[in-house]
């Protein structure tokens, strides 16, 4: 649902197929805890590996896949017990998998409190906990220092910042957002007060409570359109060109997320990223380790995670081999990184992604009615509200 999550989903497998690369033995007929894990883990994991088999006696093998590859082979190999007995992953996976009986429930002996809330809760489905949770994501404001004196407070601020910018012919455009993406919307549309669904009395996503056509989205939605209206966003600025554009200074202020760091540093534009307008919510994405519910050992499966995993040193590690907040308090403590505290304070009161497996109805009618507003060729109020009977009807099978 991210732009990394999109980028990983055209990755290719870096072993051999599920039925090939994966087993319960290390090759050598010596039963091995396997796990499936991405380029950027593996090498972390593999390490592990020596210190875990002299307490236990057993082996660990760490077979490297594609992200984008390891939910689909293991859907395969997990049920015919040719799957791992560990996956690395993204919590907006549950909903398929624990529908379809793939993960056990997590233990982690007492060590919840380690963790960010919202981690703990993105892995949380129908009261359950169901993952480990190693790093976070959100959305934020980045903003050109030399062109913003101070973040804008309100998205009223960032309307009047972006007419001042244009009309002195500092910038092409004040203020970027993928206006494509719903995921990129849903920040600003939360400002207002609007959601997508509601919650139940447990805290779960409700879905039979679809807001895409509640007060506050209809509300978010015609800022958007006076937006559009003003001239201050047009329908032809994707992801990759309003970077650009606030790379090369052309663009003031922009919504993106951590995936994009490395490219905006490079770019050596003076930014500063800050929370979202209005204390808008962004949809949080987490990371972390699930444990197959056809493992032979589910139990040992998660004492490798809650007692060599879950530990300063490899967290810290992890940390730095992908930068992303890390889920693991101790660890997130500790960093320096000002772009890394600004996304986590960013992402304080960030919603995590539904998992629910009807979130798949929402995206396709939600990001045509967004193209529809900013292309101007439907009345916003008609287009959010047609998409959300076509959400309702979608999940009610119709």
């Amino acid at each position: 649902a991210t732009e990394s999550d999109a980028a990983a989903s055209e990755a290719e497998p870096t072993e051999a197929p599920a039925e090939e690369a994966a087993s319960d033995d290390s090759g050598d007929g010596e039963a091995a805890l396997v796990i499936w894990a991405d380029e950027t883990r593996t090498p972390i994991l593999a390490s592990l590996a020596d210190a875990f088999e002299a307490e236990y006696g057993l082996k660990v093998v760490v077979t490297e896949k594609g992200f984008g590859d390891i939910r689909d082979d293991f859907k395969v190999a997990g049920p015919a017990g040719e799957g791992p007995d560990i996956i690395i992953g993204a919590h907006d996976w549950l909903g398929e998998l624990v529908e379809n009986g793939l993960l056990a429930e997590m233990v982690l002996d007492g060590k919840e409190a380690d963790f960010v809330p919202n981690a703990i809760s993105g892995f949380t489905y129908d009261g359950k906990l169901y993952g480990l949770p190693y790093a976070t994501e959100n959305l934020a404001l980045f903003y050109n220092t030399d062109l913003v004196e101070s973040p804008p407070e309100t998205w009223d601020d960032v309307q009047t910042l972006a007419t001042e910018l244009e009309e002195s012919g500092a910038v092409k455009q004040g203020f970027a957002f993928n206006t494509g993406s719903p995921y990129d919307f849903y920040p600003i549309q939360t400002s207002f007060g609007g959601y997508v669904f509601g919650r139940d009395d447990t805290g779960s996503y409700d879905p039979t409570d679809v807001g895409i056509d509640s007060e506050g989205t209809l509300a978010a939605v015609d800022w958007l359109d006076g937006m559009v209206k003003d001239g201050h966003l047009t329908g032809d600025v994707d992801w990759d060109i309003m970077h650009a554009q606030f790379e090369n200074g052309e663009t003031a202020m922009l919504i993106t997320g951590p995936w994009a760091l490395s490219r905006i540093r490079e770019s050596g534009v003076p930014y500063a990223i800050a929370p979202i307008p209005s204390g808008g919510q962004p949809f949080m994405g987490v990371q972390g380790f699930m444990v197959s519910s056809f493992s032979e050992d589910p139990l040992l499966a998660m004492t490798f995670l809650s007692q060599f995993v879950a530990t300063d040193e490899v967290m810290k590690a992890i940390f730095e081999a992908d930068p992303r907040s890390p889920a693991y308090l101790p660890v997130a403590d500790s960093i320096d990184d000002a772009d890394i505290v600004s996304f986590a304070a960013a992402g304080v009161d960030a919603q995590p992604m539904p998992a629910i497996p009807e979130m798949s109805a929402v995206w396709s009618a939600w990001g045509d009615a967004l193209t529809l507003v900013v292309q101007q060729s439907e009345d916003p109020v008609t287009a959010f509200k047609n998409a959300a009977e076509q959400v309702r009807s979608a999940i009610a099978g119709e």
